[in-house]
């Protein structure tokens, strides 16, 4: 029995890690950090976390190659996932050290490393209840992080709408869950999958795995259960919309990849209308946003169906292509919401002309802007480029070939559309006139290196695509999902 609980403290090393060092982040800060000014402990305390992200990562590699310990699943796989996460959550945490949205800072950064916490465990549950439990865990602490300015009205209406959707995703999921165990007698995915595979589908089960593509689809801004995301990208401090838009996205989709891929039947209709509505919905919504924290949500409801498609794929390429794509459009978002929370620090409000000669007072920054919309928007040689052709592609291969065409097509379109409205912002940037002459902010060191880091990460997975998707290819062949 001690064997076992070591075995099971020892799969759970880097959360534990990441848990703790969010509650030293708590201590040092209430007790000996309180008295300074916002702006050193802003930068103290994001320290601290930064080095905590960093040594769980490096713990990473030391865990066993392939285990199943509890409720959880270790593999190569989930653990080199793990480093993009906390890679992503260290930007997020760099991109924090100039918000002066709140004076509890300690309790910030902590919600921060518990999300991520939530986020590292999501990635390697591989049974239902712990599914929805790391789900809970990161939904709580994005809750509160997204009302976090309370300054702000619009950012206490995000906490409340983001709070009441999620309430009714995590309902919808709960009770697709509770009826999926009732239909088959298991919580394991793969005892699922065989159980299913050994008899004849109930009806009842078709109601569960609605309810439980449902509860997802509210997580990952789904049309059209999409409302909350306009909203919430937009009161949301900054960097709290940018951990929402690059983190959880990549979590998410891995964890309803591992529950459709295991032999689960039924769900590609549903899976086709999600898809099909978040292409169109959101490019078409896009198009009339003056908010660039709006048009990228609407964006990201748009990317969500391109991500969706990947699942539909045939399931040698399903995976390695839909983990390429949500990696790299993880980088992409957080490089292009850190540039908005630069233009927003001089106390503007991330319009469209709020970007007006942005070009001429940083030009920097404004490339980095260029790299991340035009890699959005799916432009060659960039990453989001090489993510969506390779999910087109794949789609275009899965037997009975030619059968989701319609979608491929679909997507093309909807890329094509994508252009006008990111092009909108770069216009402004380089051919706008600022509607007032106050002195842009000049961001600081350490943002102006993550958003160049990022804008480099854009353009090499986009020119060396093998980069990451050898390393998935490799992982995946290795350690078949």
């Amino acid at each position: 029995m001690n064997q076992y609980y070591l075995e099971c403290l020892t799969a759970v090393t880097p959360e534990i890690i990441v848990i703790a060092t969010a509650l030293v982040v708590l201590l040092v800060d209430l007790a000996a950090l309180r008295q300074r000014p916002i702006a050193e402990r802003t930068k103290l305390i994001g320290v601290l976390a930064c080095m905590g992200c960093a040594v769980s990562m490096v713990w990473l590699p030391r865990l066993p190659g392939s285990a199943n310990v509890a409720m959880l699943a270790i593999s190569p796989l989930t653990q080199w996932l793990k480093i993009a996460l906390l890679l992503l959550t260290i930007f997020a945490v760099v991109l924090s050290w100039r918000a002066r949205f709140t004076a509890h800072v300690g309790e910030y950064f902590a919600l921060l490393l518990l999300g991520a916490a939530g986020l590292m465990l999501l990635i390697s549950s591989d049974n239902l209840l712990m599914i929805f439990i790391s789900l809970e865990l990161l939904s709580i602490s994005l809750y509160a992080l997204a009302a976090f300015d309370k300054g702000s009205a619009a950012s206490s209406e995000a906490g409340l709408k983001y709070l009441l959707f999620g309430g009714t995703s995590a309902a919808f999921t709960l009770f697709g869950v509770s009826l999926l165990y009732g239909v088959t007698g298991h919580i394991q995915l793969d005892a699922i999958a065989i159980d299913l595979s050994a008899r004849p589908v109930e009806p009842l089960f078709y109601a569960a795995l609605v309810m439980t593509l449902v509860g997802f689809a509210f997580k990952l801004a789904a049309a059209p259960f999409h409302l909350w995301a306009p909203d919430v990208y937009e009161g949301a401090p900054t960097p709290v919309a940018s951990f929402i838009a690059s983190g959880s996205k990549v979590a998410s989709f891995f964890v309803l990849a591992r529950i459709l891929l295991t032999g689960i039947p039924g769900w590609l209709p549903v899976l086709v209308v999600l898809a099909a509505a978040s292409m169109v919905v959101g490019n078409v919504a896009a198009i009339v946003q003056t908010n660039v924290k709006r048009l990228l949500a609407y964006s990201a409801i748009a990317h969500t169906g391109y991500a969706l498609l990947a699942l539909m794929a045939d399931k040698t390429f399903a995976l390695s292509a839909l983990l390429f794509y949500t990696i790299t459009y993880a980088f992409t978002v957080l490089g292009a919401f850190a540039v908005v929370g630069v233009v927003e620090s001089d106390g503007r409000r991330a319009s469209l002309a709020d970007f007006a000669g942005l070009s001429r007072r940083a030009p920097l920054l404004s490339f980095c802007m260029l790299v991340f919309m035009l890699s959005l928007a799916g432009i060659p040689p960039l990453s989001g480029f090489f993510g969506k052709f390779y999910i087109f592609t794949a789609i275009l291969d899965t037997p009975p070939k030619l059968s989701l065409l319609w979608l491929v097509v679909l997507g093309v379109a909807a890329s094509a559309v994508s252009l006008y409205y990111y092009l909108q912002v770069l216009k402004q940037i380089y051919a706008g006139e600022p509607a007032h002459s106050s002195t842009w902010p000049r961001p600081d060191v350490s943002a102006q290196v993550a958003i160049v880091l990022l804008a480099a990460i854009v353009i090499a997975l986009g020119c060396v695509p093998d980069l990451l998707l050898g390393k998935i290819t490799e992982l995946l062949k290795s350690h078949p999902f």
